[in-house]
C-alpha cells in the first residue's frame, strides 16, 4: 500500500479534531462512543493479549499515536504503563491533559504527527494506534515511524477499518451519509483510505514487525435493533450517552468492517 493521493486525502475532514471546545468528553458528543461502545472491546482484547504474553505493564513505556483527547490513552495509563500520547491537534491535546489532571493520571502529552514522531529510536516497549491509521496520508511512513520508536521485542497494538463493500455500506453510508441513521459527521472517514488486513500485514513485514493476529468486532445487538437505536438518536429521542448504554462492540471473527491486531518488533 502506498501513500494516499492528495486528491483522496482532500476528501477527509480531519479538521474536526481542531474544532473549538472540548469535543472529546462531552456527554452528547459522538466521541463519547469511543469510551462507551468501542474501548471495552479493544481494551479487553489488548489486556488479554498482554496477560497471555505474561507481561507486567508496571514500569513499561507505552505510546499512543494519534491520542486525540486521551480517551484510550487514559485506559492505557490505568493498565500500569508509563504513558505518553502524541497528536497533531493542540486543542485535542489540551482536552486530554485537562481530563488526565482531573482524573489524577500522570500522562505525558506531546504534539507531533505519526509520519514524524518526536522520539528517539527504540523509546517504547509498546505502541498503540487506534482510530488513526485510516486517517493518515502516508500510512507506510507512519508504520515505519512506529517501528523505529519501538524497542526490539516491543509490541504494536492497532485497530482500523477494512476496505470492503460492507464497510462502504455501513461505515460510510449508514454511519455518515444516510441521515435516517447517521451518527458521525460527514467525511469523518473516506472509504478509499480504509486498509485491508493483507495490506497492513505487508507494511508490518516491510518495517521489521512480525504480524501475530487479527480479530474482528461486531455490534452486541442485531442489525435491525441497532438501526432502530441509530434512528432514535438521529430523531433526537436519544443522546450519544443513551446510545452508548445500549450499543457496544464485541469480539468477533467478522473483519468485514472493523478489525484489531498486533505485531512484535523483531
Amino acid at each position: 500500500m502506498e501513500k494516499i493521493s492528495a486528491e483522496i486525502y482532500r476528501k477527509i475532514d480531519n479538521e474536526i479534531y481542531n474544532a473549538g471546545g472540548d469535543i472529546w468528553w462531552g456527554l452528547d458528543s459522538v466521541m463519547l462512543l469511543l469510551k462507551t461502545s468501542v474501548n471495552p472491546c479493544r481494551v479487553g482484547y489488548f489486556k488479554n493479549l498482554i496477560y497471555q504474553m505474561k507481561i507486567n505493564p508496571e514500569g513499561k513505556t507505552a505510546l499512543e499515536v494519534g491520542c486525540g483527547g486521551g480517551i484510550l490513552t487514559e485506559e492505557i495509563s490505568r493498565m500500569g504503563f508509563i504513558t505518553t500520547g502524541v497528536d497533531p491537534s493542540e486543542g485535542s491535546l489540551q482536552s486530554a491533559a485537562n481530563h488526565a489532571r482531573l482524573e489524577g493520571l500522570s500522562i505525558q502529552y506531546d504534539k507531533g504527527a505519526g509520519e514524524q514522531l518526536p522520539y528517539a529510536d527504540a523509546s517504547f516497549d509498546f505502541v498503540f494506534c487506534c482510530d488513526v491509521l485510516e486517517h493518515v496520508m502516508d500510512l507506510p511512513k507512519v508504520i515505519a515511524e512506529i517501528s523505529r520508536v519501538l524497542k526490539p521485542g516491543g509490541v504494536f497494538f492497532y485497530d482500523t477499518l477494512n476496505r470492503t463493500f460492507i464497510s462502504k455500506l455501513v461505515a460510510i453510508k449508514i454511519w455518515q451519509e444516510w441521515k435516517r441513521w447517521a451518527f458521525m459527521p460527514p467525511n469523518l472517514h473516506v472509504w478509499e483510505m480504509f486498509i485491508k488486513p493483507e495490506e497492513i500485514k505487508t507494511l508490518l513485514r516491510q518495517n521489521g514487525l512480525e504480524w501475530k493476529a487479527h480479530r474482528g468486532s461486531q455490534p452486541n445487538v442485531s442489525i435491525p435493533k441497532l438501526l432502530g437505536y441509530l434512528r432514535k438518536r438521529a430523531k433526537g429521542e436519544w443522546t450519544y450517552a443513551d446510545l452508548g448504554k445500549h450499543f457496544w462492540l464485541v469480539e468477533s471473527n467478522d473483519m468485514n468492517i472493523l478489525y484489531m491486531g498486533y505485531a512484535v518488533k523483531k
